[in-house]
């Protein structure tokens, strides 16, 4: 069954799954946020070592952009491996950097949603678009390496999807404000429609229900949308083509409370795209069916104060076409057809938290007892890459199949300790064992079947620790100082390590032999806040030591390989804060300097010695404004500058620096229905976005409108 017509169906279905929805709810008592990504147990951000930028359910609906990783921008540390966003970039250039921490197609930071992996299979980078933005409760970006405790994808740090619950946490007392049945009180049932210049229109449907009994709750999230797309390219030529984008994607979630102390949730989600890459040739499409159980239990009166199982199965294929165009830009030569790339992901993880819960009590301004968690994981990746290649007269003359299977297995333990009234101690050790097998290349000639390559890899097996250890100090009510030491590692993925692939005229080959990535770094922060919070300031230095970190190292013209540099150092400064100037004014900036170089290529890569890692600017700058101007009008600004980046790992080719501006408006015709605007690139900069040695110049989307429509019941 193909995801638009699962979408269809969930559409469909919703009136019945969301019968009795419009029933008054009662009122829930707001607790302190907690933050559960940094040591995979809740914890209040003020007693952690580490910077985490949380951004909140207004914050996310509210934002002027359209697409999920255009809203994370706001903040500077986050980037995926090119300027453009996921509406218009290959997925192959979605992967996520953190600091600029070795950006590349593959994501230095790993992605979860409800803590599980969404990195992709056989690359590593993200899809966006099959994310279920309109469900989500907040985002958790836990900024450097100090996450560890996730494993071995988590080199950069931890981008956390976290979805609104479909229920508290088992064993939450009722009396504390939730409603009858035990399920948490949410925002009814949501209908938003868009349509915008490029003739870009969308639906997305995002509900919960409580079924009769109050033991079981469902949510549907589906989504569907399309746009002609912008043109890729500054100075277009005859073949240039408009990058055009269709999506569809449906998510069923069931949450069933088994008792007071236990319950279940399961996820089934599907999803497509096809998308063209801006000449008629060059396409690219996706799909994938994803499942998930995760049980969960929060025993009363056990040593046991939380816990958690999580299985989860994936399935996803893709496929892709490149071109060369030649300087004229008015003909293009097919240069390989990547047919398909099927993958498969199977994984679990377990863990026990002991202790009184969170760490803290930020009502009551006291550090709670020591909080232990352990916990195992697993996930085993099989994919590999079916494409043909060598064009020759009107088709390819030869096929190519090549990838692997890869399982990492790991145990976590993490501790969180008062030392005194104002001081807390956050250690945390993960041990990882990773497998690489039946790796494999094969290439024959596709007329006579005369094989030209057969190479057959051999298994190997590696060990990963991954220690960390950070102080956060209370100095006064208004000062917490921070100080995070750290190691990390990540190990290539099967694209990585089998697949060679051709962009343009740039042929880049793979590396079997390729040794993970490790990460040694630190951090000291300090934060100081006005009483209530109605202005905080922050400001952070970090330094990070690659070892073998994974780049393409030019070795000829035109030819690439993928190679572990011997040494690259990332340093930096962050800085940040907000201010409340009225009760409806909001005001925030954050800076961000990243120094990222290359210390020593290693051998055949001398080159690279002192240069900067490419894809990295040195500064970026985040600025926003939020006005609720009345009850019923809002207003959201968003502003971002990065300074001129490198495109090439010799730094040769410049990428200018630029600035983004992003609006919205939006009025609440009743309370159930609202209109927006909003204008994304709103002074229309250029924002380049590749650069290639010809001088063709590829942009990001020029200033593009949207009319919203939204209806809630």
């Amino acid at each position: 069954m193909s995801t638009r017509y699962l979408a269809s169906i969930l559409l469909l279905a919703s009136p019945i799954l969301l019968r009795g929805a419009s029933e008054a709810e009662a009122p829930v008592t707001t607790l302190p946020p907690l933050v559960v990504t940094a040591t995979r147990a809740p914890q209040e951000p003020e007693t952690l070592p580490l910077t985490v930028d949380v951004l909140g359910p207004r914050a996310l609906a509210e934002a002027p952009t359209l697409s999920l990783d255009d809203t994370l921008r706001r903040s500077p540390t986050f980037s995926l491996f090119r300027r453009s966003g996921s509406l218009t970039a290959n997925p192959t250039a979605q992967g996520v950097s953190l600091r600029g921490i070795g950006p590349s197609g593959a994501s230095r930071a790993l992605v979860l949603l409800d803590g599980v992996p969404v990195n992709d299979p056989f690359g590593g980078w993200v899809a966006w678009t099959k994310l279920p933005a309109g469900s989500l409760d907040r985002v958790e970006i836990v900024r450097g390496g100090g996450s560890a405790a996730w494993g071995g994808s988590s080199l950069g740090g931890v981008v956390h999807l976290v979805s609104a619950p479909l229920a508290p946490p088992a064993g939450e007392d009722r009396e504390a404000g939730a409603p009858a049945g035990g399920w948490s009180a949410r925002p009814g049932p949501r209908l938003g429609l868009t349509y915008g210049e490029l003739r870009a229109r969308g639906a997305e449907l995002s509900a919960t229900a409580q079924a009769p009994g109050g033991r079981d709750a469902f949510r549907v999230d589906a989504a569907t949308f399309a746009t002609d797309g912008p043109l890729l390219v500054r100075d277009p030529g005859p073949i240039d083509r408009r990058a055009d984008l269709e999506t569809h994607r449906g998510q069923l979630s069931w949450g069933r409370r088994i008792h007071e102390t236990l319950t279940l949730t399961s996820t089934l989600r599907a999803w497509r795209e096809d998308r063209g890459n801006g000449t008629p040739y060059q396409r690219n499409g996706s799909e994938e069916l994803f499942g998930s159980f995760t049980l969960a239990g929060t025993p009363r009166d056990a040593a046991v104060s939380a816990w958690s199982v999580t299985l989860y199965a994936q399935d996803q294929d893709y496929r892709s076409t490149f071109s060369a165009v030649n300087a004229a830009r008015d003909a293009e030569t097919p240069a390989s057809d990547q047919y398909s790339v099927p993958a498969t992901a199977l994984g679990f993880s377990a863990q026990a938290s002991f202790g009184d819960g969170a760490a803290s009590d930020a009502r009551a301004g006291e550090l709670r007892a020591p909080v232990t968690t352990l916990g195992v994981d697993a996930r085993r990746v099989e994919g590999e890459t079916r494409e043909r290649f060598l064009f020759t007269g009107d088709e390819f003359a030869n096929e190519r199949r090549a990838g692997g299977v890869q399982t990492v297995a790991g145990s976590f333990v993490t501790h969180a300790r008062p030392l005194t009234d104002e001081l807390m101690l956050t250690l945390g050790a993960r041990v990882d064992s990773i497998w690489r097998r039946e790796g494999f290349r094969r290439e024959n000639v596709r007329a006579t079947v005369v094989v030209l390559v057969e190479e057959r890899y051999a298994n190997r097996e590696d060990l990963a620790f991954s220690p960390s250890v950070g102080l956060a100090w209370r100095v006064t009510e208004a000062f917490t100082a921070r100080a995070a030491a750290y190691a990390a590692y990540r190990t290539p993925t099967l694209n990585e390590l089998y697949r060679p692939f051709r962009v343009g005229a740039i042929t880049t080959n793979a590396n079997p032999d390729l040794d993970p990535e490790t990460l040694l770094g630190g951090e000291l922060g300090l934060e100081w806040s006005a009483p209530e919070r109605r202005c905080a300031l922050r400001a952070t230095v970090f330094e990070n030591e690659l070892s073998d970190a994974v780049a393409n190292v030019t070795i000829a013209p035109n030819t690439r390989q993928r190679r572990n540099l011997d040494s690259a150092r990332v340093r930096g400064l962050e800085l940040g804060g907000f201010w409340q100037a009225a009760p409806n004014l909001r005001l925030d900036a954050d800076y961000l300097l990243s120094d990222a170089r290359v210390r020593s290529g290693g051998a055949g890569a001398e080159a690279l010695d002192g240069r900067r890692l490419a894809q990295v600017p040195r500064h970026t700058v985040s600025a926003g404004a939020e006005w609720r101007v009345t009850r019923a009008l809002f207003f959201d600004g968003r502003a971002r500058w990065f300074s001129a980046q490198f495109e090439d790992d010799l730094n040769t080719l410049t990428l200018a620096s630029a600035a983004r501006v992003d609006v919205a408006a939006r009025y609440a015709i009743t309370p159930r229905m609202r209109v927006g605007l909003a204008v994304e690139n709103l002074l229309d900069a250029e924002i380049q976005t590749g650069r290639n040695a010809a001088g063709v110049v590829n942009v990001a989307p020029p200033r593009l409108a949207r009319a919203e429509l939204s209806y809630q019941w």
